[in-house]
């Protein structure tokens, strides 16, 4: 148990230090992104992904939360404002990629009158582009990542609107302080560990269909570096069908997105959470940015 505890505030007290050395040399980490033309620049990239699914990562995330919890327990407006940024941007972006949704439509519809009136095998997004001109089954393979897109960077602006559906065994019966306790524990013990241990398992799943030589978990920074000798781009571009869509790459990245996104908002959900306890009833929805369908649809709010 003592190395336990010894471990963990270990790490949080070299997370200032790995934190400090990132930022003062970013070449470390950074150089891959204008190529990998050199052998550093493939070392760099390989420490990115070490570290991007990292304990080290961990602590300087969890690290940076303690402090900002910290400043604004000592001012509620500080927290009061990494509320507002963190569901402005899960707002912001889940209200931008719900138009997948609309997209989704009309390209279902393009697709069914060309297959099945005109009967023709291709579509062309642009005339006589041949990047954009793809076989009908390719348009069909690509409405799930139209779908995934709503699924995962709508989730957390879902979150925010209250949009999710609820098992209520408890929580409607129990006080309003008890409820916000709930909503802490959820936060803290259930959305936070989840998104992390996602982005860790993602992280890695993401980058081994990118990159050749695969990389796993639980390779270490040495390993890695050795690895980077032989290093090359590898993207995925393998369909399930021989002219269906091919950019199953991109699935990955939604998946990392998500977890990130997920942990953000667990931020902000516990922080919104712990100001509502302590401030009481008034302040309940401060600040909160949901869409409303007007005046005279109230009764049709919270069932979308």
């Amino acid at each position: 148990m003592l190395d336990a505890f010894v471990w963990f505030f270990t790490n949080i007290g070299q997370a200032f230090v790995n934190f400090g050395y990132a930022v003062t040399h970013p070449s470390l980490w950074l150089a891959w992104i204008t190529g990998l033309d050199t052998f550093e620049d493939k070392q760099a990239l390989m420490r990115f992904v070490y570290y991007g699914g990292s304990v080290e990562f961990f602590f300087v995330v969890f690290t940076t939360f303690l402090i900002i919890t910290g400043i604004g327990l000592w001012r509620n407006s500080v927290m009061w404002g990494c509320v507002r940024v963190l569901e402005g941007f899960a707002n912001t972006l889940g209200r931008f990629f719900a138009w997948a949704g609309l997209l989704m439509v009309l390209q279902q519809i393009v697709i069914v009158f060309m297959q099945r009136i005109f009967t023709v095998a291709e579509i062309s997004l642009i005339y006589q582009v041949d990047f954009l001109t793809k076989d009908v089954s390719w348009w069909a393979e690509e409405l799930k990542f139209y779908n995934a897109m709503i699924v995962t960077m709508c989730a957390t602006y879902t979150f925010v609107q209250g949009g999710h559906v609820r098992v209520d065994l408890v929580y409607s019966i129990v006080s309003y302080k008890t409820k916000k306790i709930i909503d802490m524990f959820g936060s803290l013990v259930f959305m936070m560990p989840a998104a992390v241990l996602t982005w860790m398992y993602g992280w890695y799943f993401m980058w081994r269909h990118l990159m050749t030589p695969k990389v796993s978990a639980s390779d270490k920074l040495d390993l890695l570096m050795k690895k980077a000798r032989i290093l090359k781009w590898n993207v995925e571009t393998i369909g399930f069908s021989p002219n269906g869509f091919n950019g199953y790459f991109l699935f990955k990245m939604l998946l990392v997105a998500f977890a990130g996104m997920v942990f953000l908002q667990a931020i902000a959900f516990f922080y919104r959470s712990f100001l509502e306890w302590k401030e009481g009833m008034a302040s309940e929805g401060k600040y909160l940015d949901r869409d409303t369908l007007g005046e005279g649809e109230e009764a049709y709010e919270g069932t979308h």
